[in-house]
C-alpha cells in the first residue's frame, strides 16, 4: 500500500513515485501484479479506479485509466511497466533501488519506462483540480520488451468502446523529440530436423546444421539486396530495412551428425508490413528450395517455422493532428523516425488511434548498466503534460 502523502513539490512527487516503481522487479519473465495494485492503491487515495485487463495465466496485468469525462473523445499517455534483465551488468548500486547523483536518477527502468509513468502519475492530482473536458487516459501496461505483448489486449478492449481517444502519446525515451515513425519488425524461428548418425558414416545422416547454414547464407543475401534498396525517408538513420540471423543453436557432440538445429532471424521494415512479407519470402524459399532435399534423403526430415515476435511499422503523417499538437505541447517545430519499435504502431493498427512517441530520458540509456534519467527530462516531460491538461481542460467547442 503506498504512502497516501506525498510531497506537495511536483519534483519531489515525481522523484517519489519514481522510487516505488523502480523498486518493483518487473523483468519481463516475472509477474507485475504488486506494481499495478500499488499503483491502484494510489490512484484510489486519489478517488480514481483504473480497468484491470489480465492476462490468461493471471500473472501479469495492463491498467486503462481515465480522468474526465468518458462520453467525448479524449487522449491517451501509454507507458509500459516491465523492464529488461540487469544479469550479467556491471552496476555500481542495487539496480531496484532509485538513487541520484548529480541530478540523474538511477535505476532499472528509470529511462525505459517508468520515469514517464511516474511523471503521468504524479500529474494525476493536477488532472482532477483542471475540471478536464476532454479526457486524459493512462494505458499502463506489461511485457513490452518481448514483443509488445501485454498492450494488445488492452487495445482490443479499447477498440470496443464506443467513443474512441483522438490521439496517443508513447513515452519511450525520446528526449522530448516528436518521432512520427519506426520501423516494424517481424521475427521467426527456424527449426531443422534433420536424421543423427555417428560422425564415421556422415553421409547416412541429414546433417541440419549444414541446411540451417544454407538459410542463413540466403538470409544475408537478402539482407544485403535490402541495403542496397535504400528508402528516400531520410529521417531514418539507417535508411533501409535491416535483415539478420540473430541467434544459433545446433549440435551435441564433434562425432555426431546433428539431427536438430534451430535459427532465429528477424526483419526490421520500413513499410506498414514490409518486415513480415520479408520473412515470409524466406520461410517461402525454404519450402522450396531447402525442405524438398531434406525430405529426399529421409521423408521424417523438415523445417518447422515460428513466429516469435510481430508489431507493425509506425509512419504518422507529419501533418497529422496528434504530430501539430505533440509539437505545440513539447514547445518544439522538429519530428524524426527510429529504428527501434515500440507500442505506438500497435495503438494504431488494434485500436485505429494516432499516435507518436514523446518521452523523457535518452534511447542510449536504456538497457544498460547504470541506468539512468535526468531530472531536467522528466521535469520538461511534467511540462508536457501539463499543457495536455490545459488543452483538455478548454471548453469543448
Amino acid at each position: 500500500m503506498p504512502n497516501p502523502i506525498f510531497p506537495s513539490s511536483r519534483p519531489d512527487r515525481i522523484r517519489h513515485l519514481l522510487a516505488d516503481l523502480v523498486g518493483f522487479d518487473t523483468i519481463s519473465d516475472r509477474t507485475n501484479l504488486p506494481l499495478i495494485a500499488h499503483i491502484e492503491s494510489y490512484l484510489a487515495f486519489l478517488g480514481l479506479k483504473g480497468e484491470r485487463i489480465v492476462d490468461e495465466t493471471g500473472e501479469k496485468a495492463a491498467l486503462w485509466v481515465t480522468i474526465g469525462p468518458e462520453d467525448r473523445p479524449g487522449f491517451v499517455l501509454s507507458g509500459h511497466t516491465d523492464v529488461v534483465p540487469v544479469v550479467g551488468q556491471d552496476w555500481s548500486h542495487d539496480p531496484f533501488k532509485l538513487i541520484e547523483r548529480d541530478g540523474k536518477l538511477f535505476g532499472r527502468g528509470t529511462t525505459d519506462m517508468k520515469g514517464f509513468v511516474a511523471v503521468c502519475l504524479a500529474m494525476v492530482p493536477e488532472m482532477l483540480e483542471a475540471k478536464l473536458t476532454m479526457p486524459i487516459h493512462l494505458a499502463i501496461s506489461y511485457d513490452e520488451e518481448i514483443g509488445c505483448v501485454g498492450v494488445r489486449p488492452m487495445l482490443r478492449e479499447v477498440a470496443k468502446k464506443k467513443i474512441r481517444p483522438l490521439g496517443a502519446f508513447i513515452g519511450e525515451p525520446t528526449q522530448m523529440q516528436v518521432i512520427i515513425g519506426h520501423k516494424g519488425k517481424h521475427g521467426v524461428r527456424a527449426t531443422f530436423h534433420g536424421l543423427a548418425r555417428h560422425s564415421s558414416i556422415a553421409p547416412e545422416g541429414v546433417n541440419a546444421i549444414e541446411y540451417a547454414a544454407e538459410l542463413i547464407v540466403e538470409i544475408r543475401r537478402r539482407a544485403e539486396k535490402l541495403a542496397a534498396t535504400r528508402s528516400s525517408d531520410s529521417l531514418y538513420d539507417v535508411p533501409h530495412s535491416t535483415l539478420l540471423t540473430s541467434i544459433v543453436h545446433g549440435g551435441a557432440a564433434l562425432n555426431i551428425v546433428p539431427d536438430t538445429c534451430t535459427v532465429d532471424f528477424e526483419c526490421r521494415g520500413i513499410g506498414i508490413t514490409e518486415s513480415r512479407e520479408v520473412t515470409d519470402a524466406i520461410v517461402a524459399w525454404a519450402r522450396a528450395e531447402l525442405e524438398p532435399a531434406m525430405k529426399a534423403r529421409n521423408p521424417a526430415c523438415g523445417i518447422d517455422f515460428e513466429e516469435i515476435l510481430d508489431y507493425p511499422a509506425l509512419d504518422t503523417a507529419a501533418d497529422a493532428a496528434i504530430v501539430t499538437l505533440a509539437k505545440s505541447l513539447a514547445g518544439r517545430n522538429d519530428h524524426a523516425k527510429v529504428a527501434f519499435g515500440t507500442e505506438a504502431s500497435l495503438f494504431t493498427s488494434i485500436a485505429d488511434i494516432p499516435s507518436v512517441v514523446i518521452g523523457p530520458g535518452a534511447i542510449a540509456q536504456a538497457h544498460t548498466p547504470d541506468e539512468f534519467v535526468e531530472m531536467a527530462e522528466l521535469e520538461k516531460c511534467a511540462g508536457f503534460v501539463e499543457k495536455l491538461i490545459a488543452h483538455c481542460a478548454k471548453t469543448a467547442a
